[in-house]
């Protein structure tokens, strides 16, 4: 969205929009704003989540003649933020599993940690910042993958 067009030809600078853009996608930024020679130009990310969502609690319900096998699948992000043993993202950010390409992950299903040991990395704005273990337990799931994108308050590891 701008708010004035360019002195260039009376019309938006395509170009800037394009690498505003991308510098959205490539900072896992929700929206981003500038303002330069009078020229106002305001790019948002739109939030497909809800759909996701939605799609996930769809074929739940459309088999209820399979409830012993539900209860036994995963629960869903949504009902595990509650979890007593959820550890949630502490930022909005990436998720690393590994502190390195080709290292060793932090944890895994069926690990065994202590309070304080390191579970995973968030980076955001090129920093990297530890997610610790709470408490000491059993890694019962990993609710994320490698370089996935994470909100505030996202449940990224369940420790019974």
């Amino acid at each position: 969205m701008a708010d004035k067009p360019s002195e260039k030809n009376g019309r938006f600078d395509t170009g800037l929009i394009r690498e505003l853009a991308a510098i959205l996608r490539e900072a896992d930024l929700g929206e981003i704003e500038i303002e330069q020679g009078g020229l106002r130009i305001k790019v948002v990310k739109p939030e497909p989540k809800a759909v996701h969502v939605a799609q996930a609690y769809a074929p739940a319900a459309a088999a209820p003649a399979a409830a012993p096998a539900a209860a036994a699948a995963p629960a869903t992000k949504a009902s595990l933020r509650d979890h007593p043993g959820a550890v949630k993202s502490p930022m909005v950010g990436t998720v690393y599993l590994q502190g390195e390409e080709g290292a060793a992950k932090f944890v895994t299903v069926g690990a065994t940690v202590t309070a304080g040991q390191t579970l995973l990395l968030v980076e955001a704005m090129k920093t990297f910042n530890p997610v610790t273990a709470p408490r000491a337990g059993k890694v019962t799931q990993i609710l994320i993958e490698n370089q996935q994108p994470v909100e505030f308050g996202e449940p990224l590891v369940i420790i019974e």
